[in-house]
């Protein structure tokens, strides 16, 4: 009998290997030919291939993330949870033999898939907003930075705007960063499809978002902008969700995800947008720029108000450019106090989503801080699409929070005589010299961006951790982000590459998992690992707050990322006693390795020693081994086959 398997945790480090390493000696143990395809952090290893699935009597899958199963079809799958592939691999194994495995056929439901559902049934709608926006973010932050970096070396002030050079090299920079907004809408738009239906609901979003983000379709200059890409992706996503679900013949069945699901869920999305959805909004932003123009002379600080707000509620989509065409047409009839305050309104969403990600980080995932970063800069040039992907992930207390801060930036500089004489925002225009009033210009935006920031901050909860997935026990699994970096200048290719005798201790005297820590942690600062010992200890523990790090089977693995780490570094502990660390099996942890990483790091290789380390720690002779040593010597040497 043959039997593959697929490991997979939602880190990819210790859990997927443990679970490989397990299963393979079940498998050997069990006389079965066995192979483990390993999808971790430094990717698929050992990989399945075609002639291994044909000749494969079973599919075990054991992974806490989703795994593609349509290579599988026709075959006899077990789908379970990685913990189950580390605790019970025999008995995984076993059911193949007794016949009570069923075969999977394409589109059918797992248990994992069911598992999921149900953890994310509380909020399918944010989940499904959520997958649109990670796809989403790369081309924004691409566009908005090139751009950016082509108007800093290449803009030359005109009476019409910032202007490039077209014979210059900084205007192709400017074209690629143009190219990659295009693909903005139509991403988002077709990744919240694709996360309602799956592949067949990719090029429904994808064209729906298309005609979204190109007003031509409608007669409208502006297009309907991000929201109109929301729109088009849910709409994209449960037509064709819908159309799934229709009963068709057998015949029909192969050919409707890549032929009738996406072309009627296309022509359904498309038509409803050009003739029901986009044409009325065309006519809105008509009436709206005629409005405005109307406004003038009468109430300037209301018009600061309606501008502000416009400039900031969609960020680059159809609001945002009737105010923006509006300021630039008074430019032309000389008029510079109308563009002074858009000028203002436009750089504050996204430094103002970036400063609340500097001001607060608990209210922020890894993700959002990130992309605050680069949000911050994008505002320094006056690219308001920097904020986007805050706005979409939780528009119910981002959009309110811009909105405030932008009107009351745009109402300073309206009270301040702020003029912009070019068609473009941001602190770039005030560097480049096209503002009147920069001393003004800079209270006003200043004062917008912190309204902006603090109360978004205040609207917004702490960040919470995701659920385990129902019958899913949370992931211990060391995180790449916290693992020990590659050593400056040095491969690592072993264990012993990051630790040395001054950092084992076979003899740990603490009872307690608190006072195992501080052990270990003196063990570091004695060697001269670390600049604080209170700030990395304060990084471990965070770590400890988010999950336990007692991987089970009397294993420990506590780790933390901190600037107070001069170096990488690895300390292994014995508790021969063993110390209660919650572990999800509830095993005491007696073998105990720290891991200490310096805030920069790069590279992978520290995440084969990892997965080295997870492997060796599933042999019983090994492990065994290691808990009798008496010396640091035996300790070392037994340390040193780990490569």
């Amino acid at each position: 009998m043959k039997i593959l398997a697929v490991t997979a945790c939602p880190v990819g480090i210790a859990h997927t290997y443990m679970a490989a390493e397990n299963l393979q000696k079940a498998g050997n143990k069990l006389g079965i030919d066995m192979k483990v395809e390993t999808q971790g952090s430094t990717g698929v290893e050992n990989a399945l291939t075609d002639r291994d699935i044909e000749e494969a009597d079973g599919i075990i899958i054991a992974a806490d993330k989703n795994v593609d199963k349509d290579r599988f079809a026709g075959k006899r799958i077990i789908v379970t949870g990685v913990q189950d592939g580390i605790r019970r691999p025999e008995e995984l194994i076993n059911q193949f033999k007794t016949g009570d495995v069923p075969v999977y056929k394409p589109g059918q439901r797992s248990l994992a898939d069911t598992k999921k559902d149900r953890a994310s049934k509380q909020n399918p709608i944010y989940r499904h907003l959520m997958n649109g926006v990670s796809y989403m973010i790369p081309f924004i932050v691409v566009g908005g930075l090139l751009i950016a970096l082509a108007l800093t070396l290449g803009g030359e002030k005109t009476p019409s705007g910032i202007v490039i050079p077209e014979d210059s090299i900084w205007k192709t920079i400017e074209s690629l960063g143009g190219a990659s907004f295009m693909f903005m809408i139509p991403i988002l738009a077709g990744f919240i499809a694709v996360s309602i239906a799956d592949r067949p609901g990719l090029a429904p979003g994808m064209i729906g978002g298309f005609i979204a983000a190109n007003g031509s379709f409608y007669g409208s200059e502006a297009g309907a902008g991000f929201i109109g890409g929301i729109i088009a992706g849910f709409l994209a996503g449960y037509v064709a969700l819908a159309i799934k679900k229709i009963k068709v013949p057998k015949a029909l069945q192969p050919i409707m995800p890549i032929i009738i699901i996406p072309i009627f869920a296309t022509l359904i999305v498309g038509l409803l947008f050009i003739y029901f959805i986009g044409a009325p909004v065309s006519s809105i932003f008509e009436a709206l720029t005629t409005w405005l123009a109307g406004m003038q002379g009468t109430s300037s600080i209301l018009l600061a108000l309606i501008l502000g707000a416009m400039i900031s509620f969609d960020m680059g989509g159809p609001f945002n450019k009737v105010a923006f065409l509006f300021g630039s047409a008074m430019i032309v009839e000389g008029n510079y106090e109308i563009m002074g305050p858009i000028a203002v309104a436009i750089c504050i969403p996204p430094i103002g989503m970036g400063l609340a990600t500097f001001l607060n980080k608990k209210k922020y995932s890894e993700t959002e801080l990130e992309t605050g970063k680069a949000s911050f800069t994008m505002g320094l040039f006056g690219i308001t699409e920097g904020a986007i992907p805050f706005a979409a992930q939780d528009p119910l207390r981002v959009i309110p929070s811009i909105m405030v801060g932008s009107m009351v930036g745009s109402v300073i500089a309206m009270i301040g005589n702020v003029g912009d004489r070019v068609a473009h925002g941001g602190p770039i225009v005030a560097a480049l010299g096209a503002v009147d009033n920069v001393l003004m210009f800079f209270i006003a935006a200043i004062v917008g961006v912190l309204v902006t920031a603090l109360m978004v901050n205040l609207l917004k909860k702490d960040v919470q951790l995701e659920p385990a997935m129902a019958g899913v026990p949370a992931s211990t699994d060391v995180d790449d982000q916290q693992a020990a970096p590659e050593q400056a200048g040095k491969e690592i290719r072993s264990l012993t590459d990051i630790t040395n005798e001054q950092l084992i201790d076979v003899n740990l005297r603490s009872s307690t998992r608190d006072d195992v820590i501080d052990e270990m942690i003196a063990k570091l600062d004695a060697a001269g690992v670390l600049e604080s010992k209170e700030a990395f200890k304060e990084a471990i523990f965070k770590r400890e707050a988010q999950s336990t790090t007692g991987i089970g089977a009397n294993i420990a693995i506590p780790h933390g990322k901190s600037a107070a780490v001069k170096r990488p570094a690895v300390v292994f502990g014995l508790q021969r006693a063993g110390v209660d660390w919650n572990s999800l099996d509830g095993t005491a942890a007696k073998l105990i390795f720290m891991i200490a990483v310096p805030e920069e790091s790069a590279g992978d290789e520290h995440l084969k020693i990892l997965q080295m380390l997870s492997r060796r720690l599933m042999d019983e002779e090994f492990k065994e081994n290691l808990l009798a040593v008496t010396t640091v010597e035996e300790a070392y040497r037994l340390l040193e086959t780990i490569q």
